[in-house]
């Protein structure tokens, strides 16, 4: 899945990106040390013990941990591997056997725009389209500027599945089908986007026969041709994006069955993989933000091809959105494209872009040709995901007098402030400490990604008991809060600098998966992956991260286990908006937890408010 190093300009887009430190590999002994550290909060004395016992066993001389280990540093040492991680994305990512709509992808749904004409939603679609193909053309001449954090760069590699870029299902593993590889050097030559409406698929040419853009005037008279060219809804057993949304060995075998049934099927499946990106126009207007979000994350089935890297979702009032495919993309990265999108108009992006007059552009609609067997698969299939998408509550919150300039003003971290707050509300809607996992942008490091933070620490036991206790006084609560914000901005650091446990023991446990046999690791030697400290700490009750950009109103994600909260949050200097997730069989705990949510960030804001000030 990696993008391959090709020539590349020495001050261009990728240009650092070669030149960026590894990920370093920590020692066995410190990931099991942390390990045990990470997850001791959330287990009982029983409990410590015996996962205790496992990393000892684990760890061991002529224990699997070693042998394990030292393979993984093999690997790392490998000429053209880029990061230890580099086959630990496609297992995580790849690997999965569910569902990736609403499990896996994310959205974002845009801030407004100015509109100035009364059809907004062709207006719209139009001006993303020719943003987007900006981009586009830019990066292919590398002239996106890489992206700096503290005056330091990080990795650009993601921004090479931005476009062209499909997961294609597999049995025991996806693929990816995508520019900027072995199979597919350097980026992708495509010149076409394919549009959804009422189910339908069409091929649209963005980019004339001479590489020049079409004009935002040429592209609206293709959307206008497309909206033309499909009047009516297709029947609910030929709209085949609806396959995108099954399990991942069901839709490799409906995959196989379309080519094997008629070439044109492959002409199909080729048009749309090769496609830069798909646009959705939807057919009716969200119910406010809660359903924009909703329809984004899942919407309709029918109207999606989840399997295609980026997805600009456009609603009739002109509303729109964006919803991803994970594998090779990460939340920063969108929203560095986002931002380059929206930040400038739609007219200097066409005019930066080298757009000029070329008439209608090409307009085709994209046939699959089914039999009965398919055709029911197909409307099983969407019949199957609305099901799913009924399964799921969600709601939003919006703060706006709350956001990081309040959290700097009472000298706390801000990122440290809401994840307390997420703590104490939870504890208080549902009665207990849970396991809460927090998405770490990696990307200072050569094909950095994310890493997996775990956010309950000592210090936040003690906080939550502390604001639960009605004896201990505002000084002492103060002290504890405080205190847990320290611990978080360490471990976030951590986490940041490569210092965590998780991600490096889980890469052992698929090492053990792909070479166990051949190295003399047995499955029962493995006893640490199902011990409580392992199986607790990675059972989510919240599911966080965050998406901060004055240019998205709302970040949205599904939740990641039966009994979890997923909270994708969008804090910025003067606000806070927050969409919330969780299977609709718990989904009373959800409510709770935003109604004390609510209560919390008020609390905490008074209760350092009141602090005396300092001598």
């Amino acid at each position: 899945m990696n993008a391959t190093t090709s020539a590349r300009s020495s001050c261009g887009t990728f240009a650092h990106d070669d030149q960026l430190p590894r990920v370093p590999l920590p020692a066995l002994a410190e990931s099991c040390e942390r390990f045990l550290v990470w997850s001791a909060p959330l287990l009982t004395p029983a409990e410590r013990e015996r996962t205790a016992a496992a990393v000892a066993a684990f760890q061991a001389p002529g224990g699997p941990g070693p042998i394990l280990h030292a393979e993984l540093e093999r690997y790392d040492a490998r000429e053209g591997v880029h990061s230890w991680l580099d086959d630990f994305w496609d297992s995580r990512y790849l690997g999965r056997r569910d569902r990736i709509a609403l499990n896996a992808n994310f959205v974002f749904l845009f801030a407004d725009a100015e509109l100035s004409t009364d059809r907004p939603q062709v207006e719209r679609a139009a001006g993303l389209i020719a943003a987007a193909v900006d981009y586009k053309l830019r990066l292919d001449d590398e002239r996106v500027e890489p992206v700096t954090q503290r005056g330091t760069p990080l990795s650009m590699a993601q921004n090479t599945f931005l476009f062209s870029t499909t997961r294609i299902p597999g049995v025991p593993q996806d693929t990816v089908r995508t520019p900027y590889s072995a199979d597919w050097p350097g980026p992708s030559q495509a010149r076409h986007i394919v549009v959804l409406h009422r189910g339908n698929l069409v091929r649209m040419d963005v980019v004339g026969p001479d590489g020049a853009p079409y004009t935002l005037d040429d592209l609206t008279a293709g959307l206008d041709a497309v909206l033309k060219a499909t009047p009516t809804r297709a029947p609910a057993d030929t709209a085949v994006g609806q396959l995108t949304t099954g399990a991942r060995a069901e839709w490799a075998a409906n995959r196989a069955r379309l080519l094997a049934l008629d070439p044109a099927n492959a002409a199909a499946l080729d048009t749309v993989e090769t496609a830069l990106f798909c646009v959705g126009l939807e057919d009716a207007n969200p119910d406010g933000n809660l359903a924009a979000c909703d329809q984004l994350l899942h919407g309709d089935a029918a109207n999606r091809w989840f399997d295609k890297s980026v997805s600009l979702i456009v609603f009739p009032d002109g509303r729109a959105g964006i919803n991803v495919e994970h594998c090779g993309l990460d939340g920063t990265t969108i929203l560095s494209f986002v931002d380059d999108l929206l930040a400038t108009s739609p007219r200097e992006h066409s005019a930066a872009s080298g757009a000029r007059p070329q008439g209608l552009p090409a307009v085709d609609p994209v046939e699959f040709v089914l039999d009965d067997e398919l055709r029911a698969d197909v409307a099983a299939a969407g019949e199957a995901f609305t099901a799913f998408a009924a399964g799921t509550a969600s709601t939003v919150l919006t703060f706006d007098d709350f956001g990081q300039n309040q959290a700097k003003r009472l000298r706390m971290s801000p990122d440290a402030f809401v994840q307390l707050a997420y703590q104490l509300a939870h504890v208080r809607s549902k009665g207990h400490i849970g396991a809460t996992y927090e998405s770490i942008a990696t990307r200072g490091w050569r094909r950095g990604r994310t890493e997996a933070m775990r956010v309950v620490t000592p210090q936040v036991v003690a906080f939550v008991e502390a604001m639960q206790d009605p004896a201990v006084d505002a000084a002492a609560r103060r002290a504890a809060f405080r205190a847990a914000a320290d611990a978080h901005v360490a471990r976030a650091r951590d986490c940041q600098g490569g210092r965590a446990p998780e991600q490096h023991l889980w890469e052992l446990q698929f090492v053990a998966r792909r070479r166990g046999a051949e190295l003399g690791v047995a499955e029962e030697s493995l006893a640490l992956y199902s011990t409580p400290g392992w199986l607790k700490t990675r059972d989510d009750f919240l599911s966080t991260s965050s998406a901060p950009s004055v240019n998205v109103e709302f970040f949205g994600f599904g939740s990641t286990s039966a009994q979890c909260v997923g909270v994708a949050y969008v804090l910025l200097p003067d606000r806070f908006n927050l969409y919330l997730s969780t299977p609709r069989p718990v989904a009373d705990g959800m409510h709770a937890f935003a109604d004390e949510l609510t209560r919390a960030l008020r609390e905490l804001q008074d209760l350092l408010a009141s602090e005396p000030p300092r001598e």
